[in-house]
């Protein structure tokens, strides 16, 4: 059996889950996963046996209890051949990088015009750990794209990249109004310094990168970017269907990128749906970039640690020289 201990020691001593708990101590197993140097009967019992298929590692976990697999990175990406669906509870995926924090990570998984899957990923399960994964949805069909969908509740992801309708073709997932990066149906799950978004594609519709609909999730320290002159497109559409107590963005950026300072969107945050309550809180320490973009499409609902909320929600400085 490969404890939390014996990974560390066989990937030469690197904290591969950095801080993040004690994962896997109390009885959990560990599997190995590379897609660069792994191997179609790899055994995924050490880095040396790892397989090079995801689903192969996961697929010897088991349920509940707190088993998990180690995502070595490398040049070479996982493509499932279907969409991949984590539904066991307290089994963690971690990916072995070199630390790059934010967005970049190769340890991938990846969508792109050879499997064009509706979905690329569902996390359903709860209480599991991400760490240090990039999710990369470049599929090119003319349909909705959707990458990461977390429908399960209490899950902790840390230092993963989101990267949604990351293809420029015209009729792509990136024109389409259905498609997202990232959407959270589930509820009190924490997204810890993570980069969910994308800015290298434009996007010409009126989109969103993250969907949030789920109870009391949060948002620390991550960063949502977006390439969109189209005014409807959103950073965050909090689509509030029901009662969903809180929203939570504690020092966190909303960066929207325009083409020579072209006008961007008109908020970095969108209020839908015709639920009872909901209160998205915004720390002190969040900062708004781009041109013309407001803070929330309805800032009455929105609360601030800074100044009171209004129409120009607190303070922010665009130098003119």
């Amino acid at each position: 059996m490969t404890t939390f201990s014996d990974m560390v020691n066989m990937l030469g001593g690197v904290p591969v889950a950095g801080g993040l708990g004690a994962v896997g101590l109390n009885g959990g197993k560990w599997y190995f996963c590379d897609p660069t140097n792994g191997t179609a009967n790899g055994d995924c019992e050490s880095p040396e046996t790892a397989s090079n298929s995801l689903l192969v590692a996961y697929n010897k976990c088991r349920d509940g209890r707190n088993d998990g697999v180690v995502f070595i990175a490398g040049a070479t990406a996982y493509k499932p051949a279907t969409a991949f669906v984590w539904s066991k509870n307290y089994t963690h995926l971690i990916g072995a990088t070199n630390g790059l924090p934010g967005m970049g990570q190769r340890a991938r998984i990846v969508n792109d015009a050879a499997n064009d899957l509706a979905i690329l990923f569902t996390l359903s399960g709860s209480g599991c750990l991400f760490a240090n994964i990039q999710f990369f949805d470049g599929k090119d069909n003319a349909a909705d794209g959707a990458c990461l969908l977390v429908s399960g509740s209490r899950n902790h992801i840390v230092n993963c990249f989101v990267a949604g309708m990351g293809d420029a073709t015209a009729s792509g997932p990136a024109t389409r109004a259905g498609s997202y990066g990232l959407k959270v149906s589930g509820s009190e799950n924490t997204f810890t310094q993570c980069t969910l978004g994308l800015d290298t594609i434009v996007r010409s519709a009126a989109n969103a990168e993250v969907i949030v609909s789920g109870i009391r999730n949060r948002f620390n320290k991550c960063e949502f970017r977006s390439n969109s002159v189209t005014a409807g497109h959103l950073l965050v559409s909090i689509d509030n269907t029901a009662d969903m107590r809180d929203v939570q963005f504690n020092d966190c950026l909303f960066f929207n990128y325009s083409t020579n300072w072209a006008t961007g969107i008109t908020d970095a945050i969108g209020i839908s749906g015709g639920g009872s309550t909901v209160f998205p809180i915004l720390d002190a320490l969040c900062r708004f970039v781009g041109v013309g973009m407001g803070v929330a499409s309805t800032v009455t609902h929105v609360y601030g640690t800074g100044p009171a909320p209004n129409a120009g929600f607190g303070i922010a400085t665009n130098p003119t020289t």
